[in-house]
């Protein structure tokens, strides 16, 4: 056998073999891929022999990956998802492709979703696939090709285009606030204060930026903004959050304004793009739309 046949098992004792890693068992293999047991057993045989190492760790009741079989089990089950989108991506599109995005929970649905239908009318051979993201991740191993992420341009080995500067301000549901004695910033101190898991700090700093000491206690937390948008409304206190996530709900006077300057947030949405992916057409097409529907810095 040359060295790269060698390298290049075959496709059904791969699947063979991911099967088992994942689930634990021959015999539940066997039963997803519709093979006998023993069909199996010699896929995983024919891979140890090909390899001259043993992948799973055997005993009377068990079955388990060895330390080979964990490390060539990853890299399988990446393959075979990138195989299976490839299979996708030509049954369903062609001419084009197929563009896997991470998006940020409120801002992909109050911010991005509203704009879609429109590069779906323009692109009608790009295919998106949305998945939820909060933070970094491996793009390689998630299998995406571009993030709407939420911090620095700092991201390694991609690029990151910026979309949106974030400016946070105090609002209240209009009954809250009218129902209390609340004249400046520093009336906002003695209120009941939603925080963000995601933002621990903001109060502290929007109160510093406003030259004031930030209020000890604790408050209620939310981890999307949305729940938090709720809650205001809700009249369960005063909460700091995007003006742009929050356009809608301050138009239709659900929300209101308290006291207090809005404050720019260090950090700002970004389109992110790992290296390997720049010249991915679908990625270079909703990049260019994208930015043509950012809306000019003030």
């Amino acid at each position: 056998m040359n060295v790269q046949r060698r390298l290049l098992p075959g496709i059904s004792a791969l699947a063979a073999f991911e099967a088992v890693a994942r689930l634990g068992s021959f015999t539940a293999a066997a039963r997803e891929l519709d093979l006998t047991q023993g069909a199996v057993s010699r896929q995983i045989r024919l891979l140890e022999d090909q390899f001259g190492r043993q992948l799973f760790e055997r005993d009377s009741r068990n079955v388990r990956l060895s330390t080979a079989g964990e490390i060539y089990a990853e890299a399988v089950r990446a393959a075979l998802g990138q195989l299976r989108d490839a299979a996708l991506g030509l049954m369903s599109n062609r001419h084009s492709g197929i563009l896997n995005l991470a998006i940020l929970p409120t801002f992909g649905t109050r911010w991005l979703m509203p704009l879609i239908p429109d590069f779906v009318e323009n692109n009608p051979d790009i295919t998106i696939n949305f998945v939820t993201r909060i933070g970094r991740f491996d793009f390689a191993r998630e299998r995406l090709d571009a993030a709407i992420h939420y911090g620095l341009p700092d991201w390694p080995d991609a690029d990151s285009t910026l979309l949106v500067r974030e400016t946070v301000a105090p609002v209240a549901s209009p009954e809250f606030l009218a129902g209390r004695a609340i004249a400046t910033a520093t009336d906002i101190g003695r209120l009941p204060l939603l925080h963000m898991a995601t933002r621990p700090g903001a109060w502290t700093e929007w109160f510093e930026h406003q030259g004031l000491s930030a209020p000890t206690g604790p408050g209620m937390q939310f981890e999307q903004f949305g729940t938090a948008a709720q809650a205001c409304m809700a009249g369960l206190g005063v909460a700091l959050l995007p003006q742009v996530l929050i356009s809608g709900e301050l138009q239709r006077g659900q929300l209101a304004p308290a006291p207090g300057r809005p404050m720019q947030s260090r950090s700002a949405y970004y389109l992110v793009v790992p290296h390997d992916k720049r010249g991915h057409p679908p990625v270079a097409s909703f990049r260019d739309w994208l930015l043509r529907h950012v809306p000019p810095e003030k």
